[in-house]
């Protein structure tokens, strides 16, 4: 894609973007939203909240392709880039990956899905904690990628759960080294969450538990 038509891509993206509403506190960059002041140059991580109701209204695949290059961003242990994403906008399938998760009735409404899995083998020291740990950072990239294009998406919980992962595994036909590790519930959002955080003073421990 010649550099142009990306940047002008990103330009339509960036125009959709949502921005929370945010009290302004004074001249510094802070601000008063529900859960404690924060910082309004982070206002795009505050207000990355789990999405369950989403519009009629198909998204792009490019700006799929969006979200899956923030996604392949995120760090990885000695760059083993353990991480594969399914892609799934038919809603047949769609409503098959609903049907196997107890808390992911929405995907079957939703415009698209990922299905993050991780390969064991391409894991530092094939080691499952390292694995998880990439996929995990690769997930959270997605999520805030997709609050910044303005769409609405929401974490759906796979691994450790065996059923979970056994249904996804013999849904898509997944060799033994690929483990199913969650999935992403992706469409323009029909509500909009507050922006919140949950930071507790209590739970930071400086220099010393």
């Amino acid at each position: 894609m010649a550099e142009g038509d990306r940047r002008e891509r990103e330009e339509v993206h960036f125009s959709r973007s949502p921005r929370p509403a945010l009290r302004h506190l004074g001249s510094r960059d802070t601000y008063l939203m529900k859960g404690g002041r924060m910082n309004s140059k982070l206002s795009l991580i505050f207000s990355r909240r789990s999405v369950r109701k989403y519009q009629e209204k198909a998204i792009p695949d490019e700006m799929v392709t969006d979200i899956l290059e923030a996604a392949m961003a995120a760090p990885s242990a000695v760059k083993r880039d353990p991480w594969h994403f399914i892609v799934v906008k038919k809603e047949e399938t769609r409503k098959q990956i609903a049907s196997l998760l107890p808390h992911g009735k929405m995907m079957a409404r939703a415009a698209a899905g990922i299905v993050v899995c991780g390969d064991i083998e391409k894991a530092h020291d094939q080691l499952e904690s390292y694995m998880l740990q990439d996929c995990s950072a690769a997930i959270e990239n997605a999520l805030i990628a997709a609050n910044t294009l303005g769409l609405g998406a929401c974490w759906l919980g796979v691994h450790p759960r065996k059923d979970r992962m056994e249904g996804l595994r013999n849904l898509f036909k997944l060799s033994p080294n690929i483990i199913p590790i969650s999935a992403i519930a992706l469409g323009f959002p029909r509500e909009n969450p507050e922006a919140r955080t949950r930071y507790n003073p209590d739970l930071v421990h400086w220099e010393a538990w």
